[in-house]
């Protein structure tokens, strides 16, 4: 049986950011560091962003990795980006 999922276009935002929890079910959680301009201060603030990626099971990123994610479909009501491919393992302590 092939996953539907497999076949879906990647389209949108492709983000690089480490996986902060993976404790869901073909479900991990993904932050990355931005930069924001303050414009009163003209100054950058590092701001953080996370969202719940899907992690399929031929990838199986684990946490501490650092992952690309591509923007797809609604996959849920709660995950709109995937787990494309492992840049990075995280090294176990």
């Amino acid at each position: 049986m092939t996953s539907n999922i497999a076949n879906t276009s990647i389209r949108g935002k492709i983000i690089v950011g480490r996986v902060v929890s993976a404790k869901m079910h073909k479900t991990v959680t993904v932050e990355w560091e931005r930069k924001v301009l303050l414009r009163k201060f003209e100054r950058f603030t590092k701001k953080t962003s996370k969202v719940a990626a899907h992690n399929p099971e031929n990838i199986n990123a684990q946490e501490g990795d650092l992952v690309k994610i591509g923007e797809v479909r609604p996959l849920s009501k709660t995950k709109n980006f995937m787990v494309l491919e492992i840049l990075e393992k995280a090294t176990g302590n």
